[in-house]
């Protein structure tokens, strides 16, 4: 069966262009020109990953993007959004998107994201049944709920995902180069600051607590899952 993606965007242009192209790729490809419309078509549809612009008429993206993630979907979010700022991307980050494009794009990135993002989908999906454990963090990957000193972490997808990949390496350095490639599986390019970004997200939301650093920088190396030195 084919996957199921769904493009909100009002841009006439850039819903026919990513029709056809995703169509091209083997892809089911659903449109929705504006929030609401997307909203609708998403309860009917559970498609596999949402391709979403952020400004819209109506309900912009960053209100679809929260109404998703309160309704306790983990469905793959890419936001595509017109300003290269910082402080957008961290909202969208922080709101439960999965990963930002900047436009214009080009075809072959934004093609690129989606299969590394639906791959990532896949693999969570079929991970086994079990907890992994480190010190007082823990990790549920059926329920995919995480606990720290018996306190719930609410995650987004892909915090969800980073923090997997620490609790399998605990006390392993892992570079820069090997988490973006497990995480988004492809070269994010050295101006990226999208793992920077996650980093701080996890570690606020891991500590929020009280509790202590667990994720650390190792200076020119990249990072490290331990408890304290």
């Amino acid at each position: 069966m084919r996957q199921q993606i769904l493009v909100i965007d009002d841009d006439e242009k850039i819903t026919s262009l990513l029709r056809r192209s995703l169509a091209f790729e083997g892809f089911a490809v659903h449109t929705a020109n504006g929030g609401y419309e997307g909203l609708r078509i998403l309860i009917d549809l559970e498609p596999d990953l949402v391709i979403l612009d952020i400004m819209m008429p109506g309900i912009d993206g960053w209100e679809v993007c929260r109404r998703i993630r309160e309704a306790g979907s983990s469905v793959p979010i890419l936001m595509l959004t017109a300003k290269d700022d910082v402080r957008d991307r961290v909202k969208g980050l922080d709101l439960g998107a999965d990963d930002y494009l900047v436009k214009p794009f080009a075809l072959e990135e934004l093609l690129a994201r989606v299969r590394a993002l639906l791959r990532r989908s896949t693999e969570m999906k079929e991970a086994p049944d079990h907890k992994l454990i480190f010190e007082d963090l823990t990790m549920d990957l059926d329920t995919r709920e995480v606990f720290r000193d018996g306190k719930r972490i609410d995650l987004t997808t892909k915090e969800f995902e980073l923090l997997h990949l620490f609790l399998q390496n605990p006390k392993r350095v892992l570079s820069r180069d090997i988490i973006m490639e497990k995480i988004w599986g492809y070269d994010y390019s050295g101006e990226s600051n999208v793992l920077e970004v996650y980093i701080a997200l996890l570690r606020q939301k891991t500590e929020e607590h009280g509790g202590n650093r667990m994720i650390q920088t190792v200076r020119g190396a990249g990072y490290v899952l331990r408890g304290e030195n």
